[in-house]
């Protein structure tokens, strides 16, 4: 067995370069096939379904999606196409500059305004087993807290062409590789530090251990930074299309803050769990990263607003 053991570490440090380079590229591949076919992963997961049919996106959604790739400054609008999607605002998937585009998913909320919030009232929504009374004071608030005007509206569709347009997913994909190549250079590099390499297997074990540690610590805390400034990065982009669009993400993020609030009260501890008092998200276990604040996504957009005034 160490005979065994001792001949496939010999031929893994025999061809290390080439095992490295298709390690990291098979994780890159993994990371970015959604992306690359979004149609058979993304959009699957995502649609909308209604009595067993795929929901088919409104007419005018469609339309207020056209004018926001317009107003973005999209020069080949039909590399970005949109579905009616599950859930309470928009998300997205995709390379626009690949064959398959991007796809992004709006949900059945939208089709509701301030004047008429009917596509929302007119849905069951059940927490924790209970449906929603939206003549209560809890429902109320969450039914308000569903209804976005069409400039808070277009920002949310907008925050996802501004993530896509400017690679997000290839950025967020390409961390883990990066990382998982940072092992091997923490192994190399602690290795000539104490010059052990070439000393004794155990001991060249326990560094190659230490050394997966740090890529891990690495991947955490870089995979949290860049997905952090993907996030405030989309959100500058798509407030910077104009003031209207501005002031529709503050209101965008003030409506997903008192959501979450008014769910933290209906769904109980398990909505203390989930959301702080502020809003925000709390992670769903210890391993997974932060999410990026809501309070300070509306806050730097407010600061984009103060500098345009100024």
């Amino acid at each position: 067995m160490a005979s065994r053991f001792l001949q496939f570490s010999v031929l893994l440090q025999k061809y290390r370069t080439p095992l490295l380079a298709a390690s990291c590229g098979g994780v890159f591949v993994a990371n970015m096939f959604y992306h690359v076919f979004p149609d058979i992963s993304y959009r699957q997961l995502y649609q909308a379904w209604f009595k067993g049919e795929p929901v088919t996106l409104s007419d005018k959604l469609e339309d207020v999606f056209q004018q926001v790739l317009k107003d973005y400054g999209i020069s080949s609008p039909k590399n970005f196409s949109a579905f009616a999607s599950f859930g309470f605002h928009p998300v997205g998937a995709g390379v626009p500059w690949l064959s398959a585009g991007a796809k992004i998913g709006i949900p059945a909320n939208f089709n509701s305004t301030p004047d008429d919030p009917s596509g929302i009232s007119n849905r069951s929504i059940f927490i924790n087993g209970k449906m929603v009374d939206w003549s209560s004071d809890t429902g109320s608030a969450l039914r308000e807290a569903l209804v976005f005007s069409l400039d808070a509206q277009k920002f949310a569709m907008a925050r996802e062409v501004a993530r896509l347009q400017s690679g997000g997913p290839v950025m967020s994909a390409a961390v883990a590789p990066v990382c998982l190549g940072g092992v091997w250079v923490y192994s190399v590099l602690m290795k000539q530090l104490f010059g052990i390499h070439t000393g004794p297997l155990l001991l060249r074990g326990g560094v190659n251990i230490l050394a997966l540690g740090l890529g891990a610590v690495s991947y955490l805390l870089t995979s949290d930074a860049v997905n952090h400034w993907i996030d405030y990065n989309s959100d500058r982009r798509a407030a910077g299309v104009s003031c209207d669009y501005a002031k529709g993400g503050v209101e965008f993020y003030d409506k997903i803050l008192s959501r979450n609030k008014t769910l933290r009260s209906l769904m109980g501890q398990k909505g203390e769990e989930m959301y702080a008092l502020s809003g925000n998200l709390f992670p769903s276990h210890l391993l997974q990263l932060k999410h990026t604040p809501y309070t300070s996504r509306r806050e730097g957009i407010l600061t984009l607003l103060r500098e345009e005034k100024a």
